[in-house]
């Protein structure tokens, strides 16, 4: 069951920046989503359904529809969740510095809903040098059609 049939701030056109209550987005959104994008969860390393994918296409962000990545600036990564090298656009994304668990990282979160989706670290490779080390329960993916 897809996450956008029972949730009316779904869209992958509406760029509107949403300001929905943690209460509201617990009535729409699946636990394990819901752990992850409101409460800076995260999956098992190795687990998550895009780890490995190699498909051409664009990722989405599970929770709200803004686009967040293209396949093409994806990479194998050892890390053990999905990793790319740069944001699909600068406003697909947001940063905060997260020093949580005795360690400083820097937080990516959509720039469109403000959920979690992972981390960003500077040990990518070119043309970056960037890693974007994402959860997959909070990604959607759409193959190309071509």
């Amino acid at each position: 069951m897809a996450i956008e049939k029972h949730n009316p701030y779904y869209s992958r056109t509406d760029t509107t920046l949403l300001h929905v209550t943690d209460a509201e987005w617990k009535k729409i959104l699946p636990a394990d989503v819901y752990n992850i994008a409101r409460d800076k969860g995260t999956e098992y390393a190795f687990t998550g359904k895009y780890y490995k994918t190699d498909t051409k296409g664009t990722y989405y962000c599970a929770v709200c529809g803004n686009a967040l990545f293209k396949s093409d600036a994806k990479f194998a990564s050892s890390c053990g969740w999905p990793s790319f090298y740069e944001a699909l656009t600068p406003n697909s994304v947001r940063y905060e510095n997260d020093n949580t668990h005795g360690m400083r990282r820097t937080e990516v979160l959509c720039g469109r809903c403000d959920s979690h989706l992972g981390h960003i670290f500077d040990d990518g490779p070119k043309p970056t040098g960037q890693r974007f080390c994402m959860n997959s329960a909070v990604l959607e993916f759409e193959p190309d059609t071509k």
